[in-house]
């Protein structure tokens, strides 16, 4: 996985791609995996860095959405909890099964949620993980101590899936590559080419080298996200808006309000929506927000009124309300939700994806939800064998292993295990450069070696792409993570060959960039 050499490769290519896919979030990421798995030449384009914006601002759950099942969207439910199992065993590494319990204040609630649970253990089939429970009211505070126990009757414990949303999304990128595709980051799409009214590639510009380029491809798959209507606009000024951003905000605090490794999902708050409490990387994240925005932005601001909601709403559960002093670190994303002409209200639009071909060839993917990221995929790159007239290959990302699957036993660093079967080998280099064996901060789990490896082995350019991505230390302790950028920019400067000036700017940015995650 190397910049210069897809650089090259996108430079001296004689031929047209097969297929190029616009957008490096987590359905571009697998759409270009499934593509290069079936034998097609295969070109990646991200405007920044790998899900820089919604792919890494997740709730951190691989899941069939217990709320949909609610809403009556039983074909999604199910299509969900199929790829949910799919996923915990093709990148078994940063995907795992994680125990959740509603916890139980009236009496009704039992029946309620037990049987519409019991449906949900039901749908998944074969990938199911494990079966849904009651708990006593004496059980449940053994799962979860901090949850508040007066008039607590009990719980209902079952599991979804968890992972590490942006290692995930790195693991894919490596994944293309691993199948003989190329992907790169900072390379932005700003036209598309079209010949006698058809989509025959784009034109791009590598935001690192400045050097401009003209790409042409058989297909050209639109998988940008929130930003899906930008790309419809460059193939057709006219294209009605189809994206409404939703925005949904996240607390990060401390293990102690959530002890335990149970989470929490509360399936009705003031709003309307579902509220988790999550246990992630030794703390603790809390959320979720629904806001409609006027605008999309690669950095969503997260907003006063929704710090004090989530914190409101945590506080009617947890022993000890949570406080602004106690945000480790507050992140927002935007969900890409499809316009719907039934509904105004972000928190009941369908999470389904839609899949369409303009009249001049250009293929959009948008919608859905990380967990259904694989079956989007797949349907984006049927459809472009056909408009591209490529020859027919099958699917094969059903049980196509996702680079670093399965944990490396001999790893003795915890924060190596989302590394799979890399770990090993960044162990090795730490345990023979003491440097590198140095923790980057004393209140982060990461290793020196892990910014040497992200920017020798995983196209991290940046203090930020280390720090937010590579790792997850922005999201964890955005404080430590601003103490850390010195000695980070310090390693990346000698990687990437930049000097001073470059590292005190990169401080300086990142720094900028931080502090918005402070409350």
């Amino acid at each position: 996985m190397d910049r210069a050499t897809t650089l090259e490769a996108i430079q001296y290519a004689d031929t047209p791609w097969d297929i190029l896919v616009i957008g490096g979030g987590a359905t571009g990421l697998g759409t270009a995996v499934d593509s290069a798995s079936r034998g097609y030449r295969t070109l990646l384009l991200e405007q920044a860095d790998f899900a820089k914006g919604t792919s890494s601002r997740s709730t951190k759950l691989v899941h069939g959405g217990v709320r949909y099942l609610k809403q009556g969207n039983v074909s999604l439910v199910i299509e969900a909890l199929k790829e949910r199992g799919r996923l915990c065993h093709n990148a078994a590494h940063v995907c795992h099964a994680q125990g959740f319990i509603i916890p139980i204040y009236h009496w009704w609630e039992r029946p309620f949620y037990g049987f519409g649970l019991k449906v949900y253990d039901t749908m998944a089939g074969e990938l199911g993980l494990q079966p849904s429970q009651w708990l006593s009211k004496r059980a449940t505070l053994e799962h979860i101590p901090t949850l508040e126990p007066k008039h607590l009757k009990g719980g209902i414990l079952y599991y979804d899936g968890q992972f590490d949303d942006a290692r995930l999304a790195i693991n894919l990128a490596q994944t293309i590559f691993d199948q003989g595709g190329f992907a790169i980051n900072y390379c932005k799409v700003s036209q598309l080419i079209q010949e006698n009214h058809r989509v025959c590639g784009v034109v791009a510009q590598d935001l690192i080298t400045h050097n401009n380029f003209k790409i042409r491809a058989k297909s050209v798959i639109n998988a940008t996200g929130v930003f899906t209507d930008s790309i419809r606009k460059m193939d057709d000024a006219n294209a009605e808006r189809m994206i409404i951003p939703s925005q949904g905000t996240h607390l990060v605090l401390p293990l102690k309000f959530l002890q335990g490794k149970t989470a929490i999902m509360i399936p009705k708050t003031s709003d309307g929506r579902v509220l988790f409490a999550v246990p992630w990387h030794n703390c603790a994240i809390v959320g979720t927000t629904d806001a409609e925005v006027p605008t999309t932005a690669l950095e969503p601001q997260p907003l006063n009124e929704e710090i004090d909601f989530i914190l409101n709403n945590a506080a009617k559960y947890l022993t000890t309300p949570p406080g602004r002093e106690d945000i480790l670190s507050v992140f927002a994303g935007l969900r890409p939700l499809i316009q719907s002409s039934t509904s105004n209200h972000t928190a009941s639009i369908s999470r389904d994806h839609t899949l369409l071909t303009s009249d001049s060839g250009l293929i959009t993917i948008t919608g859905g939800k990380w967990t259904t990221y694989r079956k989007m995929a797949e349907e984006a790159v049927d459809r472009a064998m056909a408009v591209g007239g490529l020859e027919p290959h099958p699917c094969h990302t059903h049980k196509l292993d996702i680079h670093g699957n399965r944990p490396e036993p001999s790893t003795q660093c915890p924060s190596l295990s989302v590394y799979g079967t890399d770990a090993l080998t960044i162990q090795q280099w730490a345990v023979a450069s003491p440097e590198l064996q140095a923790l980057i901060h004393p209140r982060l789990p990461y290793l020196s070696a892990e910014v040497v490896w992200a920017a020798r082995y995983e196209m991290a350019c940046s203090i930020e792409d280390v720090l937010a991505r590579r790792t997850r230390a922005l999201l964890l302790d955005a404080q430590a993570s601003i103490e850390a950028a010195p000695g980070v920019a310090q390693l990346l400067a000698i990687e990437l060959d930049k000097d001073t000036a470059w590292k005190d700017l990169q401080i300086q940015a990142y720094t900028e960039l931080a502090q918005q995650y402070l409350p």
